[in-house]
């Protein structure tokens, strides 16, 4: 049982909130209206440097709450926290696209937009995002997992304890997380066909979200393995510790919005002295500054050799941003319009949602094993690699037929890998809505007797 502990916090924790300090100031200053002073390059780096700070209280303390819910509602917890700089930078950019749609009555210049109008720019951050996520985040874990195991392994650990090689393993109770994201992709599917985002498609994925919260929430806590500060916050009694979690979940989610936005500005600004289109810098610059705290989590996790933990923040963050964030887009523009109108989409944008959401459809196909091999990890990487490529270096018509070719290419190797894994596909469907979770977890440690 849990008993009190008077001893002073560990010196990771201090170390940790200790360097979170000069961008949590620098981020109210500016929000207040300060001036720095400080070039853009430097200020990405204090403000980037919080931002790792408060990755690792917000790993701590998702590892600590575990003690008192399921470890899916724990990662949920963790994603939502961790999303929060793509809320606030795509809240930013809707917000002005409201404004500017409510003086001009319209957002999109007539014959189709461009990277600098607002509209453009809101859902630019949000694709980006979504691709980034996928298509180097699932990536970076198999590798970081690859590594960390094989440095155990050269070490002398018995294999029996180190994560297969070459894959990344989700437990069944991570069927939730699979389902609810394939739910998500398959609307998502048809935003490609509308001229705007509009308060209709937010109450469908807000509704599939907090459905998908629900479910987590049915979910037993259990015992984790837990190390280190994590198991410091841990050992406390009850409240104390949940003191201390609800703390470090809510400090790291100040700086994290403190820092945030001002880290992608900074950023953006960076690459604008280098010359960097300003569409390009919002769709791929910018989500690698707000995605930076749930890859640093995975990646923490990764290297601790929790690869499905590792997996499971990216996929719960994925589930967040592809139902709570794309649902609430249309909410904030309609308030900073005050009107009920969606927020526009281009042909440009039309064509980005169908490549993101085809994406996530593949990503799904491959997690239907529930596992994502370094062959898959693979696939995803080298495809987000051409689609970064042309959006940067090829004409906007060319962009559009690469656009075009991979989204058909998701989309048939994901039907591809549904019909060879079909009944697995509708077990998982069964197992992710109304299996009991005692149900998932006695098949997981089935699973993990039957490798020892």
């Amino acid at each position: 049982m849990p008993q009190d502990r008077s001893a002073r916090p560990p010196v990771p924790m201090l170390a940790a909130a200790a360097v979170t300090l000069p961008g949590a100031v620098l981020g109210a200053l500016s929000y207040l209206g300060t001036d720095t002073g400080l070039p853009p390059y430097l200020l990405a780096v204090v403000f980037g440097t919080a931002i790792i700070g408060a990755a690792f209280l917000l790993s701590w303390a998702a590892e600590a709450i575990q003690v008192d819910v399921s470890a899916g509602l724990a990662l949920a917890v963790l994603a939502l926290v961790a999303v929060l700089p793509e809320y606030a930078v795509d809240f930013v950019f809707t917000f002005e696209a409201g404004q500017v749609y409510a003086s001009e009555g319209q957002c999109v210049p007539p014959g189709g937009g461009d990277g600098s109008n607002p509209c453009a720019l809101a859902l630019a951050n949000m694709t980006g995002a979504n691709r980034v996520l996928v298509g180097i985040g699932w990536p970076l874990l198999v590798l970081v997992a690859a590594w960390s195991a094989r440095r155990h392994r050269q070490a002398g650990e018995p294999a029996a304890n180190l994560p297969a090689p070459g894959r990344v393993d989700l437990k069944p109770t991570m069927s939730t997380e699979v389902v609810f994201l394939g739910f998500a992709t398959l609307y998502s599917l048809t935003l490609p066909l509308r001229t705007s985002l509009t308060l209709v498609d937010a109450a469908v994925l807000v509704a599939v979200f907090v459905v998908y919260a629900w479910r987590l929430a049915q979910a037993p806590a259990e015992d984790p393995d837990l190390i280190g500060t994590s198991e410091w916050v841990a050992g406390h009694a009850r409240r104390p510790r949940h003191a201390w979690v609800g703390a470090m979940f809510a400090a790291a989610g100040v700086v994290i919005l403190l820092c945030a936005e001002h880290f992608a500005t900074a950023l953006v600004e960076t690459g604008s002295t280098l010359g960097v289109d300003e569409f390009v810098l919002v769709q791929w610059l910018a989500p690698l500054a707000s995605e930076s705290p749930e890859l640093i989590v995975a990646c923490l996790y990764a290297w601790r050799l929790k690869a499905s933990d590792s997996l499971g923040t990216l996929l719960s963050s994925k589930v967040n941003q592809w139902t709570l964030l794309v649902g609430t887009i249309p909410i904030v523009f309609a308030v900073s319009s005050t009107s009920l109108h969606g927020l526009p989409l281009d042909t440009q944008q039309r064509l980005e949602l169908l490549l993101t959401a085809a994406q996530s459809l593949f990503a799904v196909s491959l997690l239907v094993t529930l596992r994502l091999t370094w062959r898959g990890a693979t696939t995803l990487l080298v495809l987000f690699v051409v689609q970064f490529v042309a959006s940067v270096a090829l004409s906007t018509d060319v962009d559009r037929l690469v656009i075009q070719v991979l989204s058909g290419l998701y989309v048939l190797l994901a039907l591809g890998l549904f019909v060879r894994h079909g009944r697995r596909t509708g077990q998982l469907v069964k197992d992710g809505t109304v299996t009991p979770f005692h149900q998932l977890e006695a098949e997981d440690e089935e699973q993990q007797a039957a490798t020892r």
